[in-house]
């Protein structure tokens, strides 16, 4: 393909599939592979071999004929035909050797192991930027630099230890970070973890995140690819790309679990509003997770033992039932579980006096079921066999069983094994002894098992499994093309903050009730809007952006007297260009914000409003389109919902108005891409409806 036609494809569509050759390759050269198998080049030939890769293998390696047993060509000029090459070079090698297999070796993978690029300095971005657009030209795929490669089922292209267990249905990982891959790959071997690919993009000059979910994605098939998606994310270029990919993915029946790092923010720049203040990118992002119905984790062990449990369970769990011989994790399970809406349902009686038959006296039967201490084996498989086949009131089954270190547990550990692969129900085996019986529970492992550690991690993260709610809100209720007046008043004006009698036009066209105000530029101004109000009403000064910071907000004026009163001290206020009036309302103070970040869609905010809004900071928040089912499960998820929906004898607001309302902000949002920032603080929602009685809109 022509540069220019290549340069035009990238614009519009962005970059393409991962090359075949660089997940599928027959052939693979190690550009500085050795025989020192604990130096990079000698590593990952090592992998190689041993893993082992059944197509052609090569080495460059000037100082040896033959590298582990592998032929070594003296230079890349020499090599024959390499579908993908891996090095382990210094940086300043590489782009001569890029070039020479780009032209005459018909080579379209690359895995660039080595750093010293645009992690470095000005200098290695550049070069890294020569060896991408090399590759990128020729159709290629580049993974790095600055990496550890990938491992699948086809070759282990890592140079790492220890290897991730491959199988066909295990977790799919991508991480940004090579070093935290391997943590992970270690944490995951613990429990028994298995991977069906492990990808390290690295500085992700050509190949990011995105782009490997979007290959996860179109490569998909049922019954045949992981269903588990791991990422760990550093930051975002293509957001749109991972947002779409990743509800493709979730509507494939596949879950995808995401560890972020650089959540926080050190200091917050001095916004011009509410919305703007508070939808910093990381908010973006983590609204982002959760239009695509991403499982967001704080921690490498979350994130592998999350992966565990998704490769057991085959649907959402509601009731566990818990069995063990030691009653205190069993009582610090059921409490994780209860605080996170999933229950631990109390046994029958005649539940309880079968299951007590078959137990020693003094074993607990109600659920937690507890065997004591002096349980056995056989006692085991028995209550096992009648939670599954009788207790229908509990669909999965936590298992904890360690040992004190004064006897085996080799039997009990070989009847959770038997029992997971023939019980319908899903078994969790929480095993806690890792020093004590740490050679039976390798062995378990050994078998196919997962073996979890620790219950509290293993009730919090399947919590977050049964916690998330995808709404697949790519159809709006509000119909397209209403707001082309909008469209039309936005482009007659200028950049910058809107007037707010233009932002009164702009919302009521958008079908956002405002309440009736007047503005005043002058006493005679005043004068004339005398006679249009209804006392009490409320003044509030324009020009200045916090009005209520600096005193510009005067409530209940009930006299026209008090009115001309207020009007010369609101404009006495630095920045003051006049004066709003509006009549009082009654009802809670709500607000609606949104705001534009390049790359993403518009992010929808509600929540608190009036002077709650920094107070309480009850908010929350979700990416447009936003379809009326999402909109209520965004408001039900405030604190403040229950006072919404009426206490003490209070009438509910309308809370079907605050729905179509953020509906409309969302749609006003996707049609109008000149706007930047969108606030309404407040709304005054009651049991008749929803109105907005400030508005704040910001043009680029």
């Amino acid at each position: 393909m022509p540069t220019f036609l290549y340069v035009f494809y990238i614009k519009l569509f962005g970059q393409p599939m991962l090359h075949s050759k660089l997940i599928n390759p027959s052939s693979i050269a190690v550009i500085g592979g050795s025989d020192h198998v604990d130096h990079i080049g000698g590593s990952v030939l090592k992998n190689l071999i041993d893993q082992p890769f059944t197509g052609d293998l090569f080495v460059v390696n000037p100082k040896r004929e033959i590298v582990q047993g592998i032929k070594s060509f003296p230079d890349v000029t020499e090599l024959p035909k390499t579908d993908l090459a891996i090095f382990a070079i210094p940086a300043s090698e590489i782009l001569p050797a890029v070039k020479e297999l780009v032209m005459d070796k018909g080579t379209k993978g690359f895995m660039i192991y080595s750093a010293g690029f645009g992690e470095l300095n000005e200098a290695g971005k550049k070069m890294e930027l020569e060896i991408t657009k090399v590759i990128s030209e020729a159709g290629g795929s580049l993974l790095g630099p600055n990496n550890i490669g990938m491992i699948n089922k086809n070759f282990a292209g890592i140079f790492t230890r220890p290897l991730p267990k491959i199988t066909k249905f295990g977790a799919d990982f991508i991480s940004a970070s090579g070093a935290t891959a391997v943590f992970t790959v270690e944490a995951a071997q613990q429990i028994g973890l298995s991977f069906s690919g492990l990808y390290t993009v690295g500085n992700s000059a050509q190949i990011g995140v995105e782009e490997i979910l979007e290959y996860l994605d179109r490569s998909y098939i049922k019954n045949q690819s992981s269903r588990i998606k791991l990422l760990y994310i550093e930051g975002l270029k293509h957001p749109r790309k991972l947002l779409k990919h990743a509800i493709s993915l979730k509507k494939k029946g596949c879950t995808i679990v995401a560890l972020k790092a650089g959540r926080t923010d050190k200091g917050q720049h001095a916004a011009a509003s509410h919305t703007g203040a508070m939808a910093n990118p990381e908010v973006f992002i983590q609204a982002l997770f959760k239009k695509a119905g991403i499982i967001v984790c704080e921690s490498r062990y979350e994130l592998v033992t999350i992966a565990a449990i998704l490769q057991t369970l085959k649907s959402v769990p509601k009731n566990i039932g818990i069995i063990t011989h030691a009653g205190g994790p069993a009582v610090i399970l059921t409490d994780v579980l209860s605080q996170n809406n999933l229950f631990v349902p109390d046994l029958s009686e005649d539940h309880r006096n079968k299951l007590a038959s078959m137990l020693y006296p003094g074993a607990a039967t109600s659920n937690p079921i507890d065997l004591l201490a002096t349980g056995n084996a056989e006692q085991l498989k028995a209550v096992l066999e009648y939670c599954e086949n009788e207790i229908h009131e509990i669909d999965t089954i936590a298992v904890i069983f360690g040992s004190p270190g004064l006897g085996s547990v080799k039997e009990p550990y070989e009847v959770i094994h038997e029992m997971r692969s023939k019980c319908k129900k899903p078994i969790f085996a929480i095993m806690p002894s890792v020093v004590n019986v740490k050679k039976e529970i390798k062995s378990f492992i050994d078998k196919g098992n997962i073996a979890l550690y620790d219950e509290y991690l293993f009730g919090s993260c399947l919590s977050m499994i049964a916690a998330v709610d995808f709404v697949d809100s790519e159809k709006s209720a509000v119909i397209k093309n209403e707001f082309s007046a909008v469209s039309t008043q936005i482009a007659s004006e200028k950049k910058g903050f809107l007037s707010p009698e233009v932002c009164f036009k702009i919302m009521s066209v958008a079908g956002i009730t405002m309440a009736r105000q007047y503005t005043a530029r002058s006493k005679p101004e005043l004068q004339a809007c005398c006679d249009l109000l209804n006392f009490p009403v409320v003044q509030k000064v324009i020009g200045p952006v916090h009005k209520t910071e600096q005193k510009g907000v005067i409530l209940n004026v009930k006299t026209k007297q008090a009115l001309f009163d207020n009007f010369s001290a609101l404009m006495k206020i630095e920045g003051a260009e006049g004066i709003l009036i509006q009549e009082m309302m009654d009802g809670k103070e709500v607000f609606i914000g949104a705001k534009r970040e390049p790359g993403f869609p518009p992010l929808i905010m509600c929540g608190a409003g009036g002077v709650y809004i920094e107070a309480l900071n009850d908010r929350t928040q979700s990416l447009a389109p936003i379809n009326n089912t999402e909109a209520r499960k965004m408001i039900e998820s405030l604190r403040i919902h229950p006072i919404l929906n009426g206490l003490r004898g209070e009438l509910p607001c309308n809370l079907e108005a605050f729905c179509q309302s953020i509906e409309r902000v969302s749609q006003l949002m996707l049609q109008n891409p000149e706007i930047i920032e969108l606030d309404l603080n407040p709304l005054i929602l009651n049991n008749d409806g929803i109105t907005a009685v400030d508005a704040r809109i910001l043009k680029k």
